[in-house]
């Protein structure tokens, strides 16, 4: 077989293969996205995946100082003031307080959230809880606060500290929390005094 043959049956089966050739763009417009992009969360609706490692610690210290002194001393009176008799007093007042205080937290865990608005800079709102029972007891996170796309890593995570206006709220209630809170005549106790 020559040439000649093989190219006329390649025009013959372009011009009556049976089928228009069509072209498709690389880009994918529809919002899917295509086998090369990264999977990071952009849009709205998209989960990511927040590792929470927090810690706080807080401590105070006061001291505090207050002392004061007087005297007096009266003469006997004269004249008419002749039932005065002489008399001197003195006084003092001391006041010394110290106290300190230590607060630490610390907290680590993760939590999916969802993209609940894109801002016109490409900032994303993010929102999400976590509801965990054990036992008949509720452990809830519950968090909310901005993202940067550039902070988003590869494996669509963000670590706590990159969110900015972050609100992360741990919530519990059940039998083991309820033993945890102050009796209502304790309470009382510490509102009247």
């Amino acid at each position: 077989m020559t040439k000649k043959f093989w190219a006329a049956v390649m025009i013959a089966a372009f011009v009556f293969g049976g089928g228009a050739v069509e072209a498709k763009s690389l880009w994918v417009d529809n919002g899917t996205m295509s086998l090369y992009a990264d999977k990071k969360a952009r849009n709205v609706g998209d989960i990511l995946t927040i590792v929470i490692n927090e810690s706080t610690t807080q401590t105070a210290t006061k001291a505090r100082t207050n002392s004061k002194s007087g005297s007096l001393s009266v003469g006997t009176g004269t004249g008419i003031f002749d039932f005065i008799r002489a008399f001197s007093a003195s006084g003092g007042d001391n006041f010394q307080a110290d106290g300190s205080a230590t607060d630490t937290s610390r907290f680590s865990g993760q939590i999916t959230v969802t993209v609940i608005e894109v801002l016109p800079n490409d900032n994303m709102i993010i929102e999400g809880v976590q509801s965990i029972w054990q036992n008949r007891d509720e452990h809830k996170i519950t968090l909310r606060g901005t993202v940067r796309r550039d902070d988003v890593t590869m494996n669509n995570t963000v670590p706590s500290t990159k969110v900015a206006d972050a609100s992360i709220r741990f919530d519990g209630k059940g039998p083991l929390n309820a033993k945890q809170r102050q009796g209502i005549l304790t309470q009382l106790f510490n509102f009247m005094f």
